[in-house]
């Protein structure tokens, strides 16, 4: 087996073992080696999501992309990341996707559901007035 298989094994066991920050140090080294590798960017991804940093998870999601438009998880975990940071519009766009791209797994659409909730307003005027978070104050 490849060195750089390998690191990717080693990540993956770091992540299910609950240590997404030494996952990140075997799957970044895989991915420097094999940047077009899909399934390095996605356990990376999943790293970043889970230790927060969820710019660096927007990244690696939408590479996987670049190399893979149709993939599912891909587009459920650039959703998951833009909506960390507050993007919930850009991210309902993609959940959307991902649940039209596999219909069958409800918690994508469960996703779906809860920004179209909070995006209701609660009356009328609401959805014209600026949201203080929004504004960056």
């Amino acid at each position: 087996m490849s060195e750089t298989y390998d690191l990717y094994q080693q990540g993956r066991a770091h992540l299910k073992k609950g240590r997404a920050a030494q996952a990140t140090v075997a799957l970044e080294k895989a991915k420097r080696r094999e940047p077009e590798k899909a399934s390095i960017r996605e356990a990376l991804g999943i790293a970043y999501l889970r230790i927060q940093r969820y710019g660096e998870a927007e990244r690696e999601f939408r590479a996987m992309l670049e190399l893979s438009p149709a993939d599912h998880y891909a587009h459920y975990g650039l959703g998951r990341a833009l909506e960390k940071q507050g993007k919930q519009l850009e991210a309902n766009g993609h959940y959307k996707l991902a649940s039209s791209l596999r219909p069958q797994n409800e918690h994508y659409a469960s996703r779906i559901l809860d920004l179209d909730q909070e995006d209701e307003p609660d009356e009328p005027g609401d959805a014209d007035e600026p949201n203080e978070d929004a504004s960056g104050n």
